[in-house]
């Protein structure tokens, strides 16, 4: 597919997904609008274009890995999941709902497509880790060409920068080398109690990460054409002799409750969902 077409493809499903996460947080009357709005390209991009998997086969051995660490955004992973194919799309307007598949986090148990159970925020990039750390020990063992193949994708908020397991996530796999970890930061510059910037200062962000051996990418995460890029950049780490490998981490800058001006870039929205109509 041409680039122009694919990414027009892309911006129509998002439109999809952001229009079902406003009336998925309507319906359960709870959950966190401005970290869903402003995660919903990377996931399309992830799912519709990056991740290698099959939702017919949700166990299968050679897919990629994608950890969601601050899962209080699951409402946007839940409505791609839907929109490829691993759940019907009715299931959605059950989020929250006591017994539901669809909780406010999501639980690995309970629902096809979700590789971790998350809710600690700061413990996804240590799982990440852990994961492709496990995986180059299963390349080595059994010097299958495949396994080293497999991507390990992180997905993380700004705030949970400021948690101390997120740094000693980010010592190790700078030393290990970790070509196959790739992080994307949703630098919305917002949390639940403020600013970023005014609750606990996070930059020089690039800096701090670069210091400890990462690759580090910065884009607009809103843009298709910058995602898609910044991945397959990241990618091509897994090419370099061990020696030169480095995990990459891509702060995507984006706009908290993006598509929705009464929500957008006003910290409020974190953990309050729109009104459903009467």
């Amino acid at each position: 597919m041409e680039i122009k077409n694919k990414i027009e493809d892309l911006e129509k499903k998002a439109v999809i997904v952001r229009n079902e996460v406003v009336a998925m947080l309507k319906q359960a009357g709870s959950g966190h609008t401005a970290g869903s709005l402003s995660m919903v390209e990377i996931f399309v991009a992830m799912y519709f274009n990056i991740l290698k998997y099959d939702p017919q086969n949700p166990d299968w051995e050679e897919r990629d890995r994608l950890i969601l660490s601050h899962g209080h955004t699951c409402p946007a992973l839940y409505a791609t999941l839907a929109e490829v194919g691993f759940f019907p799309k009715t299931d959605l307007l059950s989020l929250r709902v006591f017994g539901s598949a669809l909780q406010g986090h999501p639980h690995r148990e309970w629902l096809k497509g979700i590789e971790t159970s998350s809710g600690p925020l700061g413990s996804g990039l240590s799982q990440a880790v852990g994961m492709a750390l496990a995986d180059r020990i299963d390349y080595f063992s059994s010097q299958d060409p495949q396994s080293e193949k497999k991507f390990f994708y992180c997905l993380m908020s700004d705030g949970e920068m400021q948690a101390g397991q997120v740094w000693e996530a980010l010592m190790l796999a700078g030393k290990e080398k970790l070509a196959n970890l790739i992080a994307v930061i949703d630098r919305n510059g917002i949390q639940i109690s403020g600013q970023t910037e005014e609750v606990m200062p996070l930059e020089p962000l690039r800096d701090k990460l670069e210091v400890f051996n990462w690759q580090v990418l910065e884009i607009n995460g809103h843009n298709f054409e910058q995602i898609l890029e910044a991945v397959e950049t990241a990618k091509k780490n897994s090419n370099l002799p061990l020696e030169e490998k480095r995990p990459t981490i891509i702060i995507a800058h984006t706009v908290p409750g993006k598509g929705f001006s009464e929500f957008e870039n006003d910290y409020h929205w974190h953990g309050k969902v729109p009104v459903k109509s009467s």
